[in-house]
């Protein structure tokens, strides 16, 4: 019976991650959610009582997750630039792997649909982040700048790389874009 209830959740989820980036929240009603989820409206209310809800959870699963596909495998890297460097390959290929999910982190970071409860319950998964670059400043490694600047400007570097790629040919060679922006990003905090 819970496995039932968790494939409707699921699928409800899913459903609204791809028409909420292809419809956006306004042209995307939870009649359609229902309909492509495979369920009826009434259960998608058992599970999210408003579309508001329904937003900020799944907004709050797909940062969870980028947070998780972050964080893998930092701890085996030696110095602070490889772990950021890590960081960054981490958060460029899940953008490439999750496009829909990259996507829709992009389109509803600021909006106002999301809460400030979602926000900063969201921020908790990103606490790992924050601890890096601070140790980076702290050790001289990085330039002293406001940690949430440093972490937009990086998130935001990514999204570029990952459209850059997304929207390039077959023969680009995504390991030098994804090292070159790193670079980019690298010159433009290293204290040296």
């Amino acid at each position: 019976m819970k496995e039932q209830v968790k494939d409707k959740r699921a699928a409800i989820l899913k459903a609204a991650l791809k028409l909420f980036t292809e419809r956006g929240f306004h042209g995307t009603s939870t009649a359609q959610i229902s309909k492509n989820a495979g369920v009826a409206t009434g259960t998608l209310f058992n599970y999210f009582p408003t579309k508001e809800d329904l937003i900020n959870s799944l907004y709050f699963e797909v940062k969870g997750e980028l947070s998780r596909s972050m964080g893998k495998k930092i701890e085996v890297q030696g110095i602070f630039k490889d772990k950021l460097k890590k960081i960054w390959s981490n958060l460029v290929r899940w953008g490439i792997e999750n496009q829909d999910e990259f996507l829709f982190v992009g389109q509803f970071c600021s909006s106002p649909y999301i809460t400030k409860f979602t926000r900063d319950e969201v921020m908790k998964e990103y606490v790992f982040l924050h601890k890096l670059v601070d140790e980076g400043i702290n050790a001289g490694e990085i330039r002293d700048f406001s940690a949430e600047l440093i972490i937009a400007m990086f998130y935001q570097s990514s999204r570029t790389v990952v459209n850059f790629i997304l929207d390039s040919d077959s023969s680009l060679d995504e390991n030098k874009v994804l090292e070159d922006g790193f670079q980019i990003i690298w010159r433009g905090l290293a204290d040296k």
